[in-house]
């Protein structure tokens, strides 16, 4: 048993040495979306810390294995729609993500191992649907 409790406690430990980078890239903020102040707020809350360069890294985001989840969960969640660089998206390109955040304001966002740490991120159901209809998608 001690040795079995020592071989795990080696592994975090080493584990530990690999470090992910947290990096939130400067961006100017005329490339940001732009949405009303009540729907900024909402994204902000529930979408940033994945989909934008403003990510508001936990202080276990600093420990392996948890820090490798984290930065898959962000590096994911920009290269899907980064809100952070919004004008550079084609016209094509943001209609198309208006689309996504239509359909997942519903079903799927913001993850829900992700509001077990962020309650505040759990969005009611008003605000999914002010979300939904600012997008102008039409069902």
């Amino acid at each position: 048993m001690k040795k079995t409790l020592l071989i795990i406690v080696s592994i975090f430990l080493l584990a530990q040495l690999i470090q992910t980078e947290k990096i939130n890239k400067p961006t100017p903020k005329e490339l940001e979306i732009k949405a009303p102040e009540h729907i900024m707020t909402m994204l902000k809350k529930a979408c940033y810390d994945c989909h934008s360069n403003k990510v508001r890294w936990p202080w276990y985001s600093n420990i392996a294995p948890f820090s490798w989840m984290i930065d898959s969960h962000v590096n994911d969640g920009r290269s899907a729609l980064n809100f952070s660089e919004w004008e550079n998206y084609t016209e094509k390109e943001k209609k198309k993500e208006l689309k996504e955040i239509f359909r997942t304001a519903y079903i799927s966002m913001p993850l829900k191992d992700y509001i077990i740490f962020h309650e505040e991120a759990d969005l009611t159901r008003e605000e999914r649907t002010q979300i939904r209809d600012w997008t102008g998608v039409k069902k």
